[in-house]
């Protein structure tokens, strides 16, 4: 009885010691730092389980225990809260933090600009060479379908596509479609153009956000000069004050459409289309590009001035001029001799 006694006593302690080996094993693994001795990218696909998961860090070569990494996975509940995606797993991170890194969703992001300037075929065109957006507007149809299809997904089937996206950088993770990209920037211009108007000067001689969006895309396409949209958006002001035409070259080049190839010549300035705003009086029906907040504020807010023409100087920069005379003086000096 007794060595039978001494027996179990053994294998309780036995039992126990392996116990305290097997927690203090587990406690090691998951507060040890993942063998990633600089930043390694790791892809979590859609229906990976915690054990997948931890199979595949295994593969990896990230971390050596997998069976503690899903037990910690499921005894924290953290298991059903692994998002897929696409993540950056830095030095240093231990197990526990990989699993509040994956049931965050901090997944790698990635970044693409829509670009001051460009219309929306350019920026649709660059859009479609990012490989980590999911493209769902086909790139089959004409530019036209294919910016109904957009404005149609995204909720606004009543607009034209063209300005309708705020010129800016925006970082977004995997997974994220050309549809959802696209929303973001749509919301971000409305928020900025609403901004923006409300704390407008006064007297403009433009009814609406949407004419104020037009002029401001015609002032971007005029100068990349940050210090002259106020006085460019001052000339146009004046312009529209006194019932004069625009007559500004983007809008031209913008109504000749693809088929521009690089020179304006002088039957395109008398050649009729909705955008030739030397044979139209206003503003032209739609944007010409797409826009930033500058040249929205510069609208908004144009400078005081009573200089009614301004013409390229060749460098970047504009000479302005009060009269037509000062103005032709300058396009001889400016224009035709070079």
């Amino acid at each position: 009885m007794r060595a039978f006694l001494v027996l179990c006593a053994a294998v309780v302690l036995a039992a126990c010691a392996v116990a305290a080996w097997g927690w203090n094993d587990y406690r090691q693994s998951v507060s040890a730092e993942v063998a990633a001795p600089s930043a390694v990218a790791f892809t979590i696909e859609r229906g990976w389980s915690a054990r997948r998961v931890s199979r595949e860090l295994e593969s990896a070569g990230l971390i050596d225990k997998p069976h503690w990494f899903e037990f910690e996975a499921r005894r924290s509940g953290k298991a059903a809260g692994i998002r897929s995606g696409e993540y950056t797993i830095q030095p240093g991170t231990t197990v526990a933090g990989l699993l509040d890194v994956f049931e965050q969703g901090r997944t790698r992001d990635y970044a693409h600009t829509i670009i001051e300037g460009n219309n929306f075929r350019e920026m649709l065109t660059r859009a479609a060479g990012v490989e980590q957006l999911k493209h769902t507007i086909g790139e089959q149809g004409s530019f036209d379908e294919r910016g109904a299809a957009l404005m149609e997904a995204i909720g606004h089937a009543d607009l034209h596509p063209e300005g309708q996206f705020f010129a800016d950088t925006y970082r977004f993770p995997t997974d994220t479609t050309d549809v959802e990209f696209f929303s973001r920037a749509k919301r971000m211009l409305d928020r900025v153009l609403e901004e923006e108007w409300a704390g407008r000067a006064a007297g403009l001689p433009l009814e609406t956000p949407y004419q104020a969006l037009v002029l401001a895309s015609i002032v971007e396409k005029e100068t990349a000069v940050a210090a002259e949209r106020p006085l460019i958006a001052g000339v146009f002001m004046s312009r529209l004050n006194k019932g004069m035409r625009l007559q500004t070259d983007p809008t031209v080049i913008y109504g000749i459409g693809e088929s521009f190839d690089g020179d304006i010549r002088r039957r395109d300035l008398t050649t009729d289309t909705p955008y030739n705003t030397y044979t139209r009086a206003g503003l032209p029906p739609t944007p010409i590009s797409m826009v930033g907040r500058e040249a929205i504020h510069a609208v908004m807010h144009p400078q005081s001035t009573t200089k009614l023409y301004f013409v390229s100087r060749g460098d970047g920069t504009h000479q302005f001029s009060e009269t037509l005379e000062e103005h032709n003086a300058a396009v001889r000096k400016y224009q035709l001799g070079r």
